[in-house]
């Protein structure tokens, strides 16, 4: 599906399906919203899928897999082949997030959309990495909008496999780099404060990090009103397919798990082309990157998660699982006032 279609079809949560599943949960016996955000999100899902009967049962990860031309600046603390070999173990449940995934019964669904050498996953390449932002744009305008369609194409994919929700997640060495970019352009905040030491950077290294963000910034001044522009001159290839999960998520009633830095600066690209689909997306953790809680607060997310995580990969979203677990058995199997035999608490003034 191209993306101007997708924008086409997304439309406002569905407020009779909220309503139900409010008044459900006021129904059950237990004081009136004392499960907190557990309560929340079941309410948000339904206006999500249009149902107050809400079911996460059947859940994917989809990790967009892509290197990152910047990595020649000495952004990265390793070299960019982990890319390809954590990639390549995610079907092997050998990274971290493809065990969490087993533990919490998620598929995993991995996607290369521009890993600088081939690998055995799902395989929607554009290019074997982008180009080095400090010299040049990351990519082309067409191929960021390529990036978003082939997140849109994976979610209408799931849609049609029977998958309840989506966590997004993501592999790629330097992706810290250019999210940091991204979201330094978006949100209009100095580079300094979105910038963190990723997968644990020296001073010396955080400060080339620093400089060579500046310096692709100054270098193609990209339109902070224009999140496409921006993703095209210092994004990269995984942010921009996360984007496509957010939008195609919002196009297809599917909810979608913001997971941390990297997938939540992919939020905030989806977010800037259609602020509808904001209520789509449901966070779940305060990554540890300075950025995380900067990019939340921006897309209006409140995370129940607060774990000092910054891994990536979808580590962060997976821990959602067990919440809504356990809040959505409560609200299914929980028997209401009358069955308790005691009147029903009452709204306060």
């Amino acid at each position: 599906m191209k993306l101007q279609e997708a924008l086409e079809k997304i439309q406002p949560l569905n407020e009779e399906a909220m309503k139900s599943s409010q008044a459900h949960w006021d129904s059950i016996a237990h004081p009136l919203h004392s499960l907190g955000k557990l309560e929340d999100m079941v309410v948000q899902i339904a206006g999500i899928t249009g149902t107050p009967k809400v079911c996460v049962e059947k859940r994917v990860l989809i990790p967009m897999c892509a290197d990152n031309g910047v990595v020649e600046e000495g952004v990265t603390q390793t070299g960019q082949e982990i890319t390809a070999l954590v990639a390549e173990n995610f079907l092997q449940e050998e990274a971290a997030s493809s065990i969490m995934c087993k533990s919490v019964g998620c598929d995993i669904f991995p996607i290369d959309v521009g890993v600088a050498r081939d690998v055995s996953i799902f395989n929607r390449k554009i290019a074997y990495g982008t180009k080095n932002m400090t010299k040049e744009p990351a990519m082309t305008r067409e191929q960021a909008i390529k990036a978003i369609e082939i997140g849109i194409e994976a979610t209408q994919m799931m849609k049609e496999k029977g998958y309840h929700v989506i966590a997004t997640g993501e592999m790629g060495i330097g992706n810290t780099t250019t999210s940091s970019a991204v979201a330094s352009v978006l949100l209009d905040i100095p580079v300094e404060k979105m910038t963190g030491r990723g997968a644990g950077l020296s001073t010396e290294g955080l400060n080339r990090k620093i400089t060579a963000i500046k310096k692709a910034i100054d270098l193609h001044q990209p339109d902070k009103t224009d999140a496409i522009d921006v993703l095209s001159k210092v994004g990269g290839f995984d942010i921009a397919a996360i984007a496509g999960l957010f939008l195609g998520g919002a196009a297809f009633h599917i909810p979608v798990l913001i997971d941390g830095v990297i997938s939540a600066t992919g939020a905030l690209a989806a977010a800037a082309i259609c602020p509808l689909a904001k209520d789509y997306m449901l966070a779940t953790h305060v990554s540890k990157e300075p950025a995380g809680a900067l990019l939340l607060e921006a897309l209006e997310k409140e995370a129940p998660l607060h774990c000092d995580m910054c891994l990536g990969e979808g580590t962060g979203a997976l821990n959602l699982f067990p919440l809504l677990d356990t809040g959505l058995a409560v609200y299914n199997q929980m028997g209401d006032f009358g069955n308790w035999g005691m009147e029903a608490y009452q709204p306060l003034d």
